[in-house]
């Protein structure tokens, strides 16, 4: 199983997201799933690949060009990808992903997480969103949602298209419930 995540890559945040980036890091290495992320070496990214490369688990990087030359990869993540942009960044990431789990983030993230949801809502991305939660991050992200699917812009089915965790723990009980989410997606894409 590979996860695919999604991270911050400041590293002017509460260390309360560095100890879950980095719990969550250790917890798949140990649990011997394959990680996929960013690249970066700094921020949650960072922390994420340490952990997982502390306990001698595999992390794939996927960079841009730009980024790359900028000096902003892991120096340590041996298997890095580097990308002509970050639309063949998202693409690879997407393509080696059985489940995605978004830590908390800036725009990126953000974008990469709705970009997920949007995969999924069309059958293009079948695995498992999982959001963390840490401190209540995502709260009015999630709040958003929901105020979507009050106003009919999502179904309420689509609710069942992300969970969400507080903890590293949590997400790793959410990666082994291995459930699916709709057969047809498309047939319940047309609002």
């Amino acid at each position: 199983m590979t996860i695919c995540v999604f991270a911050s890559s400041s590293s002017r945040i509460d260390n309360e997201y560095v100890i879950a980036a980095s719990n969550l890091g250790s917890l798949l290495a140990q649990a011997k799933i394959d990680v996929v992320y960013g690249g970066g070496g700094i921020g949650l990214m960072g922390k994420l690949a340490d952990a997982v490369l502390e306990n001698r688990g595999r992390i794939t990087g996927i960079i841009p060009s730009f980024m790359k030359d900028e000096g902003w990869d892991h120096s340590a993540v041996s298997e890095m990808i580097v990308t002509s942009d970050m639309g063949e960044r998202k693409k690879r990431m997407f393509e080696m992903a059985d489940a995605v789990v978004a830590l908390p983030g800036g725009l990126g993230t953000l974008e990469e997480l709705t970009e997920a949801m949007t995969l999924k809502q069309l059958g293009l991305y079948y695995g498992p969103i999982i959001i963390l939660n840490t401190l209540n991050f995502y709260k009015s992200f999630i709040d958003f949602l929901e105020h979507m699917i009050s106003g009919h812009f999502l179904r309420f089915q689509h609710k069942g298209m992300w969970e969400i965790a507080d903890t590293a723990e949590e997400v790793m009980i959410l990666l082994g419930k291995n459930e699916s989410w709709h057969q047809d997606p498309r047939s319940i894409a047309k609002i």
